[in-house]
């Protein structure tokens, strides 16, 4: 049996057309959720603004139709959850593990890797991917000068 550590949530098309937007959190807004229990018990809680502000981001991206995943950057994640992420296969990442490039550790004989260094080796690729682009233009740029 697997656990998945990426749990993504989304709305359905009908749930998204019967939630009202709440529109944007102002400076001083607070924010309470009511929780009403099957049981009849009713709960309020005030939200701390920062908090708030994450509820309010969540809900824009949920109505928009996006899948979302709330993660912690300690959270560690499997090889294909870092390959979701990363939008590598599998392999790569484990190869990536391999040579030193994703800090990682074995839970058992499963890897796992936290987060945060994922997202670090996400700005790594993004920038090796950039330069990449920049000297792919930069050689076409100068066989259409010069037709080398």
């Amino acid at each position: 049996m697997t656990t998945r550590v990426l749990e993504f949530v989304e709305l359905s098309e009908a749930d998204r057309k019967n939630t009202e937007r709440p529109g944007r959190l102002g400076k001083g807004d607070r924010v309470e959720v009511r929780i009403t229990r099957r049981a009849g018990a009713n709960q309020t809680l005030f939200l701390p603004p920062e908090a708030a502000a994450l509820l309010d981001v969540l809900l824009d991206h949920l109505l928009q139709g996006d899948r979302v995943a709330i993660l912690t950057d300690d959270q560690e994640l499997s090889p294909n959850d870092a390959a979701s992420i990363l939008g590598i296969s599998r392999p790569l990442v484990v190869h990536r593990m391999d040579v030193g490039d994703l800090p990682f550790r074995y839970v058992g004989t499963h890897r796992r890797a936290k987060l945060k260094d994922v997202l670090g080796l996400r700005t790594k690729i993004d920038a090796e991917r950039a330069a990449m682009q920049a000297l792919a233009d930069d050689a076409e740029d100068l066989r259409q000068r010069y037709g080398a």
